[in-house]
């Protein structure tokens, strides 16, 4: 019996691929995925303030920054429960050449487009396609497009070896110098990672992204700009300033 994970997934189980495609803080793809179910509504200072926010989200094609992934999980809309098996190291990223092992194009190679690690999924580039409506209105006849279907990295794609173009099972082991490697089970040699598996929505490689003038430039990411102190703002700005208050402040006390 497999251990399986349900389709409604918590933030704390966000894809590290998703993650480092979006090249965001965490802490804002958790606020653009955030659906707030009720919250208690200002001027009621009968009632305690309660907020109920989504715990679990459904994620289909749409990236979890998206407007998109916002209106698959509205307030109201269910989706069918699936299961999905946990893999604990993720061996196919983006750019790999993977053969398809089912449907009308099994036996076929490409190269792998897009991962959806939330769902085990990975998009091949001109492959399992599907002719779809588009845009159709009723002032508008709409028009067609083909589409790359998802496909599972458990049962449906297999990589390919480099070496000999066969699909194959790979393993990760460790180089004599500690790098992590993807190695072929049955040839034994080592598979490097595309270089497109550094892509991110930003830039498609690291080296080749330019610098705008609103990015925080990498020479001050470590600079300290705060000091915190035992000072309210206006005591700061008074002593930036040179400014000496005669005043004295009234006695507080605490209970």
């Amino acid at each position: 019996m497999r251990l399986t994970r349900s389709l409604l997934v918590r933030f704390s189980d966000l894809g590290e691929l998703t993650k480092k495609y979006g090249n965001f803080p965490e802490t804002y793809i958790k606020r653009r995925m955030e659906v707030i179910e009720y919250k208690t509504p200002r001027g009621f200072p009968q009632y305690r303030a309660k907020t109920l926010k989504r715990m679990d989200y459904y994620f289909g094609e749409a990236r979890p920054w998206t407007e998109e992934f916002r209106l698959e999980n509205e307030i109201g809309r269910t989706h069918k429960k699936l299961w999905v098996e946990p893999i604990k190291d993720w061996t196919i990223f983006k750019g790999d050449v993977v053969e398809i092992l089912v449907g009308k194009d099994k036996g076929k190679q490409g190269t792998v487009v897009q991962v959806i690690q939330e769902r085990n999924w990975v998009f091949v580039g001109t492959l399992n396609c599907k002719v779809e409506e588009v845009g159709k209105t009723k002032d508008n006849p709409g028009w067609f497009m083909q589409r790359e279907k998802p496909l599972l990295v458990t049962t449906e794609v297999a990589l390919v070896d480099p070496n000999d173009l066969k699909p194959v099972k790979v393993e990760w082991r460790y180089t004599e110098e500690g790098e992590r490697v993807r190695v072929s089970m049955r040839s034994g040699r080592i598979i490097p990672m595309p270089v497109e598996s550094q892509e991110t929505i930003d830039y498609k490689e690291k080296h080749l992204y330019i610098e705008s003038p609103k990015d925080t430039k990498s020479a001050d990411v470590n600079e300290v700009t705060f000091s915190p102190a035992l000072e309210t703002f206006e005591m700061a700005i008074a002593k930036q300033e040179g400014i000496k208050d005669e005043r004295i402040p009234a006695q507080t006390f605490w209970y």
